[in-house]
């Protein structure tokens, strides 16, 4: 069976109208039944205390007589209590109620239920206090007591004009809709045809400025956006084109690393080349240990170079890192043991700052971030951990000639060069800062150089564990 998601139109507006019409009539409804049974209770009320008030004047005449000449409900209590008269309908039944007029009252009325002889129905009882030669009598009048519904006819009349005003609502509430939406059903309709006979055909507008012809217009103005698109198809060869000047632009950058590298790379060979050649035309006259402890520089050079080559092709190809925990404090304490610094080391390491990555990458990247400050620091390399909200953050600083703001993303370059004093030193390959960046991207962190009073500031950001 289709759930309601399923009706259409139609029949969702048809089952709306048509509920609201419901509950209107049953307000309604309730409404005037519950007036028309407060007037009806009114009028009980009434219509018992005048039959009360006749029974009241037949005690003060003193012509009370045992039995009351009335085919309703009524008591006359004495003032000893005792059941002086009674209709009919409770002669011989005991004391119709309990209750009296409090006070000062002259009246009261209750609903009784449970009463003598009236076991399964409840009586509407109003009470008459009146006082003759100083004694207090009581009389009771009583009738059952009137249902919600006042009167099934009158239930009847609202039932059947509340279903008939339902009915009619439906009816036309159908009819409404269904010709609102003729004009939705032509242009869907319509665009079942473009759909397979082409784009140049457009849905028709309907004449009223409603909501429908401003659907019928945007509808248009969509197929003309379509038609645009598969003209724009036809540029696909442009667009081609400039795919291939890119694919050049990349081709020249790839070609100018490789000139760099290619130069990085010849540096250390020409000078243990140039070495060998002078040691070799005065054999006799050469410091062979000096020349060979010199030669060994320039292949350690080149070593350091082609090790860094080989880890940014690693990096650029995707290698998979491990996924470890790591704890960032743990790790630079454990990597500064192992080094021999040239210059004082200052290290200020919070603990249980932990990230999950690869101990050996961080480990790589630490030792370049270190390298490289101490080959710039004065006197000393401060090394700091701690977190900052979701981050791991990792400080190397040293106390340096530091890096000007406009060239603090240059220098992250492969094979960059500065021309002031912190490349004076030429122990770097020029690619450290380079893999360090990319060991920070790839853990999902970032490596930047932020602000200090003195020297460089590398600050490497990392989501904490």
């Amino acid at each position: 069976m289709s759930s309601q998601h399923d009706w259409s139109v139609r029949t969702r507006m048809t089952v709306l109208s048509s509920a609201v019409t419901a509950l209107l009539c049953t307000i309604f409804s309730a409404v005037t039944l519950a007036g028309a049974r407060a007037d009806a209770v009114q009028d009980q009320k009434d219509h018992i205390l005048l039959a009360n008030q006749r029974a009241a004047r037949s005690i003060v005449q003193n012509e009370l007589p045992p039995v009351l000449p009335s085919r309703g409900i009524f008591q006359v209590i004495a003032p000893d209590g005792r059941v002086a008269a009674a209709s009919p309908r409770m002669a011989g039944q005991p004391r119709l109620a309990s209750f009296t007029p409090p006070g000062d009252s002259a009246k009261s009325d209750r609903v009784v239920c449970q009463a003598p002889g009236f076991h399964d129905t409840c009586l509407m009882v109003v009470a008459l206090q009146i006082r003759v030669d100083g004694e207090t009598w009581i009389i009771y009048g009583a009738q059952p007591v009137i249902p919600w519904y006042v009167d099934y006819r009158l239930l009847v009349i609202l039932e059947a004009g509340a279903a008939l005003l339902v009915a009619a609502t439906a009816i036309a509430a159908y009819r409404t809709v269904s010709k609102t939406l003729r004009p939705v059903e032509a242009i869907r309709a319509e665009l079942a045809e473009i759909t397979s006979a082409g784009l140049d055909r457009r849905v028709p507008v309907p004449k009223h400025h409603d909501e429908i012809r401003e659907l019928a217009e945007t509808v248009n103005r969509t197929l003309d956006r379509l038609e645009a698109a598969v003209e724009q198809q036809r540029s696909l060869a442009e667009q081609q084109r400039s795919l291939a000047e890119q694919q050049r632009s990349l081709a020249e950058q790839q070609q100018r690393f490789v000139s760099d590298a290619s130069h990085d790379l010849r540096s250390p060979i020409t000078a243990a080349r140039t070495q060998l050649e002078e040691a070799l035309l005065h054999p006799a006259e050469t410091d062979w240990p000096a020349t060979a402890q010199a030669s060994l520089a320039s292949l350690d050079r080149l070593q350091a170079i082609v090790t860094d080559l080989l880890t940014l092709a690693r990096l650029d190809a995707g290698t998979v890192f491990a996924a470890d925990r790591v704890s960032l404090s743990e790790l630079v304490e454990s990597e500064l043991t192992r080094r021999a610094p040239r210059v004082r080391i200052v290290t200020n390491l919070q603990p249980g700052v932990v990230v999950v990555g690869d101990g050996l990458q961080l480990g790589r990247l630490l030792t370049n971030l270190m390298d490289n400050a101490e080959r710039h620091a004065a006197s000393s390399v401060t090394v700091s951990v701690r977190r900052e909200r979701d981050d791991a953050v990792l400080e190397v600083h040293d106390d340096g000639p530091g890096i000007s703001p406009e060239e603090r993303e240059f220098v992250f370059r492969r094979f960059a060069r500065l021309d002031a004093a912190r490349n004076k030193d030429a122990g770097g390959t020029g690619l450290g800062l380079a893999i360090a960046r990319e060991i920070a991207g790839r853990h999902g962190g970032t490596l930047t150089i932020e602000s200090s009073d003195r020297g460089a500031r590398f600050v490497l950001r990392i989501p904490a564990a």
